[in-house]
């Protein structure tokens, strides 16, 4: 008898660069799942994700990415505690009339982080203030390391690129690219910082993985600094969400 399909995806927009089709298609072909599908559903604005839900026959799990990890919490039935703490989602649980979102993204972010951490990595900045940004911090917490964040626009409790200085990075040894800058297409493009302040104590991790190496990276790299891009990141959590959806 023919196994009924089982199908999986990617929510985002402009994905088809996406690491998570390639990595979990070849993951079913490798476990024999013939059944199992994963796709891409590629979306303008967030309020064509009730008829992706809704037109997609046998659904039982969905990624989310850039821009709707935050915008699509109001649109779930149930969230994790973790996930609402964090406020974004990027993996759902799809049951017969409930969907239930979780965050495997901080989960990714420390389990590649806390090999490197040395005694000195006491404090981290992060570059951006999106939904990837907020797992990053969660994560940070949970490793009890103190950081900031770093935005266009310096507020009050939000530093401006243009406040990162010299004293600035002597005090923070640890920077985090949670922005889009530097993906593929735009490989060129970085965060506006003095990347001759980056010293070997430091550790530079840019959550963009394609390409391999981004200009944030090789910059902190010339300078010294440890460095680290999103991939392995994100096979954890890729893992972390494939357990989430073979919950009994």
């Amino acid at each position: 008898m023919k196994q009924k399909k089982k199908i999986f995806g990617l929510v985002g927009r402009n994905i088809d660069y996406s690491f998570s089709a390639g990595y979990f298609n070849k993951k079913f072909t490798k476990k024999k799942l013939d059944n199992y599908i994963y796709k891409n559903f590629d979306i303008d604005d967030i309020s064509q994700f009730k008829s992706v839900v809704s037109d997609t026959k046998n659904l039982k799990g969905l990624n989310v990415t850039i821009p709707y990890k935050e915008a699509i919490l109001p649109l779930l039935d149930n969230v994790s505690k973790n996930a609402k703490i964090i406020g974004a989602v990027n993996t759902i649980a799809v049951g017969k009339k409930k969907l239930k979102g979780y965050n495997t993204d901080h989960y990714g972010f420390r389990k590649v982080l806390k090999p490197m951490l040395e005694a000195y990595h006491q404090k981290a900045l992060i570059l951006g203030t999106g939904g990837a940004s907020k797992a990053v911090a969660f994560a940070l917490r949970k490793l009890k390391i103190e950081y900031d964040f770093v935005s266009r626009t310096s507020t009050d409790v939000v530093f401006g690129y243009d406040d990162i200085d010299y004293n600035v990075f002597n005090e923070y040894q640890i920077i985090i690219n949670t922005t889009p800058l530097g993906t593929f297409p735009n490989i060129t493009e970085c965060p506006d910082i003095d990347y001759t302040l980056f010293t070997e104590k430091h550790i530079a991790f840019d959550l963009v993985y394609n390409p391999e190496e981004t200009t944030f990276l090789r910059k902190a790299k010339d300078n010294g600094a440890k460095i680290k891009n999103g991939e392995q990141m994100l096979v954890y959590q890729a893992e972390k969400a494939w357990e989430i959806w073979n919950k009994k």
